[in-house]
């Protein structure tokens, strides 16, 4: 057989194989929607699905977004918990506004030095691995308050036990969850006094079902038992017994004592829009403002989506942002954050008087201004009365801390990374922190989660967030930069590629093809170091059209979903 002949029936045969051994996706995933009446838009499919069940049962945004809450601490263990914390912004039909704060706190003997060594030198696998690096969980008692308050069905049970069921009978994981957990093994093995059920003698695969009995067992106290049934009893002799036996100090005092805080939204308009989002202890509302505020007197249309005159512009206003959420943003229960001053339109006009279109600042150059004296995971709901909820939650990096609690079967968070082990010292995601932002007993480490709802004219139009750790932000101001500026879809304003920079290293990072080679040898003459890195954030988001239409956008970059009807 020639060698042409010999190609083509290899061609042949190999073209029948994949015909015949086609592999179907575990789950469709619906990355872009269109409906009438309500939505929602998770991390992983399985989570979406349930939320809409309870809102098509009559449920309003807050009951899906428990069921919900619930379901991805099954789902998607990498992010979704119930070892961690988050923050809620939500806002009723009649367009009353308000934050949960459920941020994880520091325990009762936590102190500044604790993860320092005899040189006073920061050891960071402490505070990033083990039953150490982990705060005191917020999430069920943020799901608690959340339904005493705003709940439809008043039926807790209902909104936990389909979390329970998939707990208990499996759900199937889908490619990127088996190779995850096959990357983790090692760390999951090195950082457990047990073998966690992410563990197995053999690889995972897409499509097999991970059970998790602990975690149903764990599930079904929360839910007969309401928020008693994790800070109190066996799931919480459960926490301090593993805490004990792995070097932890979690204690029981720290597990009763914990509460939930309501918090006032931070609020600002921005081109006749009107933008809500979380204060302190997030960074998020406060930098969200004065990044909008910073670029409102410029033409960004004018000056084209992703054109180097435009990132130029945007990364110099992140660098300041990030600059002050260095030295001036943490728990304001604990320090006395200026928030007047850095939400002041003059003062933020004077941290963009030194801006150069011509030249990028240098970092080194760029201080906080003098004020006078990963892994998380995003989740957007809209109901059919059109209440609306927007939830970012986390247990900071991925898969937290790495370590499970012995008998409850959940992870627990690595929060007390997002303090400053030392001042100048940078955490997980390369941020830098002061004072501020210091490790306290009782504490909310500082947090980058930028859960935001923007109306205009009264009238609801944006639900979205998304994780990200230091990215967090600037892909929420993007997004909304991209919908109401460069009048994108939707889906173009969450599936375009994303920069960002933040102060602290002094470059801007680029998803792959994020800009044209023109467009960066111009930005590296004015002055601009650029990398290339992975995936910026996974954003959830949701826009109502003028006639009422709901489009919702799950992000293409994890195994995101929207749902809706």
């Amino acid at each position: 057989m020639s060698r042409i002949k010999l190609s083509i029936f290899l061609l042949v045969l190999m073209f029948i194989g994949f015909t015949h051994c086609k592999v179907e996706p575990v789950y469709n995933f619906q990355k872009d929607i269109s409906v009438k009446n309500a939505a929602v838009v998770t991390a992983h499919p399985v989570a979406s699905e349930i939320g809409l069940a309870v809102l098509r049962e009559g449920g309003n945004a807050v009951d899906a977004a428990i069921a919900v809450q619930f379901a991805l601490a099954v789902c998607y263990p990498v992010a979704g918990n119930i070892g961690g914390g988050g923050f809620m912004v939500y806002r009723d039909s009649l367009g009353e506004v308000s934050c949960l704060d459920f941020r994880e706190m520091a325990p009762s003997s936590a102190h500044a030095d604790m993860y320092l060594d005899e040189n006073g030198e920061a050891i960071s696998e402490m505070s990033r691995r083990g039953h150490l690096a982990a705060g005191v969980p917020g999430t069920v008692d943020g799901m608690w308050e959340a339904f005493k308050k705003y709940s439809k069905l008043k039926d807790w049970k209902r909104l936990i036990n389909p979390s329970i069921k998939i707990a208990r009978d499996g759900y199937k994981i889908t490619s990127r969850q088996a190779r995850m957990f096959n990357e983790e093994k090692e760390n999951f093995n090195k950082y457990n006094d047990h073998t966690p059920a992410l563990v197995k003698e053999s690889p995972w695969k897409k499509g097999e079902l991970l059970m998790q009995p602990q975690l149903a067992s764990t599930l079904e106290h929360i839910a007969n038992k309401g928020v008693d049934g994790f800070y109190q009893g066996i799931v919480a002799d459960h926490i301090v017994n593993s805490m004990k036996a792995n070097g932890g100090i979690i204690t029981h005092e720290d597990l009763s004592s914990y509460t939930s805080i309501w918090r006032k939204p931070i609020q600002f308009n921005y081109e006749g829009y009107t933008i809500y989002s979380m204060p302190p202890p997030s960074s998020g509302g406060v930098a969200l403002c004065q990044l909008f505020e910073m670029i409102e007197p410029f033409d960004l249309p004018s000056m084209g989506f992703h054109s180097s005159e435009s990132v130029h512009l945007i990364a110099e206003a992140e660098r300041r942002v990030y600059a002050d959420r260095s030295k001036h943003l943490g728990d304001a229960d604990y320090y006395p954050v200026p928030l007047a001053q850095l939400l002041d339109s003059t003062y933020i006009a004077s941290r963009f008087n030194d801006f150069n279109p011509q030249k990028a600042n240098r970092s080194k150059d760029i201080e906080a201004g003098i004020i006078e004296s990963e892994e998380t995971t995003h989740y957007s709901i809209v109901d059919q009365w059109g209440n609306a909820v927007s939830i970012t939650t986390t247990i900071n990096g991925g898969y937290g801390s790495k370590s499970f609690v012995n008998g409850a079967g959940f992870l627990l968070n690595n929060e007390m990374d997002d303090f400053s082990a030392k001042p100048g010292t940078p955490n997980l995601y390369g941020l830098v922190g002061a004072e501020a932002n210091k490790i306290e007993p009782g504490k909310r480490m500082l947090s980058s989660m930028t859960p935001t709802i923007v109306t205009k004219n009264e009238n609801l139009k944006m639900i979205v967030g998304t994780p990200g750790g230091s990215t967090i932000i600037t892909s929420v101001f993007q997004v909304i930069l991209n919908k109401i500026e460069y009048q994108l879809s939707l889906k173009e304003a969450v599936h375009n590629p994303r920069f960002h920079h933040q102060w602290l290293p002094d470059y801007i990072r680029l998803e792959k093809n994020a800009l044209d080679v023109s467009t960066r040898d111009t930005l590296t003459k004015l002055g601009h170091e650029l990398q290339v890195k992975g995936n910026i954030g996974k954003v959830e988001a949701i826009w109502i059209e003028e006639d009422g239409t709901i489009k919702a956008v799950a992000d293409w970059r994890a195994d995101d979903h929207a749902s809706g009807y």
